[in-house]
């Protein structure tokens, strides 16, 4: 083979790799790219074009809105939307801090129901300090706690199903190593501040009526419904609701009546 041949041959398996590891990895397009434009930004400009904004560190993020690191968190994660929302106690009131990107979820939408099934679970997870790990091979990480009392009631099993940083999942949520530097720092805070656990609530999607009607005669719809009834009753009063389990369904915003059993963390 000519030496200009073995170079074309040698662009297109480069290109075809990178190709094969952005649809494999998505990494490479995040945290990567940011990384590698960093690097080449002083030499090619053009590069600065890959590298993510920089923000202001999250102490100032947090006195701009008169918030404060160790208050108590509460998080909301929407799977159609790919979102992670990040709620901290101002007042009496929980208010809005950040609404953080997820670069990854696996699965469809729907709850996990068995191991290995590579699906990201849905329902109500409060996190306790027991499932905070700062030595997660993606960086940082919190487990949410899946099965709970609701999955061991449907008879369901699986496990090690996170919040983490990188952008890879089976059957967890990846926020970047950047995403979750803030996410774990806010949980962590809210916990050693003495917030017994920070309740995580798992919705499909946003919860309008539209599209709960839409979801009605569904495989889930009647398990979507209830979760709604947490989303609707967090947006109406800004305080995380109670959580159990009653007859196999969730039961929202009241202590455990008879038979029931109260959703709690590790």
């Amino acid at each position: 083979m000519r030496g200009g041949s073995t170079l074309v041959f040698l662009i297109i398996l480069t290109v075809a790799g990178i190709m094969v590891l952005a649809a494999t990895e998505p990494w490479v397009l995040y945290e990567g790219r940011d990384r590698l434009g960093r690097f080449l930004a002083p030499y090619f400009p053009t590069f600065r074009q890959a590298v993510q904004p920089e923000r202001p560190p999250l102490s100032e993020r947090l006195a701009a809105r008169r918030m404060v690191l160790g208050a108590p968190a509460f998080l909301r994660i929407h799977k159609t939307q790919s979102e992670l929302e990040v709620w901290l106690k101002a007042g009496p009131r929980f208010e809005l801090f950040e609404t953080y990107d997820i670069c990854r979820w696996s699965g469809d939408l729907g709850p996990k129901l068995r191991e290995g099934d590579g699906q990201a679970p849905e329902g109500f997870y409060p996190v306790t300090r027991r499932q905070l790990n700062p030595n997660s091979a993606h960086h940082l990480a919190f487990n949410l706690g899946y099965p709970n009392a609701y999955d061991r009631a449907k008879g369901r099993t699986g496990s090690a199903l996170m919040v983490h940083g990188g952008c890879s999942s089976i059957g967890c949520y990846a926020m970047t190593d950047r995403g979750i530097d803030d996410v774990y720092a806010l949980v962590e805070a809210a916990l050693a501040n003495g917030q017994g656990s920070v309740p995580v609530l798992v919705l499909p999607f946003r919860m309008s009526e539209a599209a709960l009607a839409e979801a009605d005669g569904t495989a889930w719809g009647e398990f979507w419904r209830d979760l709604a009834v947490a989303d609707r009753l967090f947006d109406e009063q800004r305080l995380p609701p109670a959580a159990s389990v009653c007859g196999g369904r969730y039961v929202f915003g009241s202590a455990p009546g008879p038979g029931c059993r109260a959703v709690t963390g590790w």
